[in-house]
């Protein structure tokens, strides 16, 4: 948790005369913290040792004087308030004294329930300020906040909170870690004010070598060290005390912020800017773990419950510009069950139906999770092997038939029903460079497997000549 603030306001009283010190001490006594200063040059050491919400000085001092005092606040800490004591005012002395920035003045011998008077006026003024300072930056927070509900990409929804928060704190460098929930097993990663060359190797160390776990921080919290700190110093990479915000999501998004502080800690207004950034980052992942929910079930085969042909149109444009993008192949299997019809024929086609889904779970087990596998219609389903090239889609394919011509499916009364299957298998860009004649010369590869005998894999290879 973050810690709690004293905010009892700092009051520094200069007066050369211990007398003046000690009749300010007793008036203030309870209402401020006072620290009493027998010249200006003292007081100008407090200040630099602790900031002060407001100075009370005499005029006439040995050394500096109160006017120089006041133009050394005025210059050095422009936030803490100012009074003038003098024995001597005059309408002019006055009038200068305000003009260069004092916030009132007082005519020795001074009253104590006058100086408190004034105290207290210029601290209820100067609370009044900052409140009102407060709300316009919750205002502006909140209006920036609209971005995090617009965003219905989670994974982009870190970046973008990771960029709100560095914005309100008036931050330059952070990252954002997260779980990519429609990716199993793997994790993401978003730099802001880190040299390209430093952003490389940090991907590499967080998403390979020396992983972070994403669920270790449970509540916002600023830290010197983190696994993240020893993580990034390891690669020669400092990156000082910390905010770390968690940010998850109803289900299973998850991720953490890191803001990197600079010259200044963290104030209690930019902690609570960061929490109400945070929460509203934690309404939109919810938000968008609902509509990955509603977008995955238009894509979702309602029997075999794998993708259907709608997401696999989409996924393999997506993989295609990928493969171009990192120079890697890309392997389209299309699978095609053998006689199918004569099992719905003697089973009954809810028997079929289950068959059908117990083939996709079989299909599933052979190829990786970051591979795709969809029902194309009826009986033909369709795998991408991405990072994959033809020879190593061959071998996929013929584990995949064997597999399939391995296993026995069960029909109607516990009878079994063996399966199998035919599997043409195309690569890009070996074979084809657009999505739709991709799937053309796989679905061609497929018949010429089925003209062959059946239960056999065919290369688009064997098309050409």
């Amino acid at each position: 948790m973050v810690d709690e603030v004293d905010t009892q306001a700092r009051v520094v009283v200069v007066d050369d005369s211990r007398l003046i010190r000690e009749i300010a001490r007793d008036a203030l006594a309870g209402r401020v913290a006072v620290e009493c200063c027998e010249s200006a040059e003292i007081a100008l050491e407090a200040l630099a040792r602790e900031p002060a919400d407001l100075v009370i000085s005499d005029l006439e001092m040995p050394g500096l004087t109160g006017i120089d005092l006041l133009e050394r606040v005025r210059r050095e800490h422009p936030g803490t308030e100012f009074v003038l004591l003098t024995a001597n005012a005059t309408v002019e002395s006055a009038i200068g004294a305000l003009r260069m920035g004092a916030a009132d003045y007082l005519i020795k011998p001074i009253q104590p329930d006058a100086l408190a008077l004034v105290v207290d006026r210029i601290l209820a003024q100067r609370a009044l300020v900052a409140e009102n300072v407060r709300l316009r930056d919750t205002l502006t927070t909140l209006e920036s906040c609209r971005t995090l509900m617009l965003c219905l990409d989670a994974s982009e929804l870190y970046a973008v909170a990771l960029d709100l928060m560095l914005h309100s704190l008036e931050r330059t460098r952070g990252l954002a870690l997260f779980r990519r929930g429609a990716i199993p097993l793997t994790d993401g990663v978003s730099f802001r004010g880190f040299a390209e060359a430093d952003a490389n190797r940090i991907r590499d160390t967080l998403l390979g070598a020396k992983p972070i776990d994403i669920d270790s921080v449970q509540a916002m919290v600023v830290v010197e060290e983190t696994e993240l700190h020893g993580a990034l110093r390891s690669i020669g990479i400092e990156i000082g005390q910390t905010l770390v915000v968690p940010l998850r999501g109803r289900e299973i998004e998850a991720g953490l912020l890191w803001i990197c502080r600079d010259e200044r800690g963290f104030s209690p207004a930019e902690i609570e800017r960061a929490e109400m950034i945070a929460g509203h980052a934690q309404l939109a992942l919810a938000n968008a773990e609902r509509y990955s929910h509603a977008k995955e079930r238009a894509f979702i085969d309602d029997v075999t419950e794998v993708y259907n042909a709608r997401f696999l149109l989409q996924a393999t444009e997506r993989e295609i510009q990928r493969s171009e993008r990192y120079g890697k192949e890309l392997c389209v299997l299309f699978l095609d069950l053998d006689r199918f019809k004569l099992v719905n024929d003697e089973h009954g086609h809810l028997v079929g139906s289950e068959v059908l889904r117990r083939l996709s779970r079989v299909l599933q087990e052979c190829i990786r999770q970051v591979d795709t596998l969809a029902r194309y219609g009826g009986d033909e389903f369709t795998i991408l092997l991405v990072d994959t090239d033809i020879q190593a889609g061959m071998a996929i394919a013929e584990r995949i038939r064997r597999t399939v011509a391995e296993t026995v499916f069960e029909g109607a009364r516990g009878a079994p029903v063996r399966l199998t299957i035919s599997i043409g298998v195309a690569a890009h860009p070996l074979h084809a460079r657009d999505r739709d004649r991709l799937l053309d010369v796989a679905d061609k590869a497929m018949y010429r497997a089925k003209s062959l005998g059946r239960n056999c894999c065919c290369s688009a290879a064997e098309l050409e000549g």
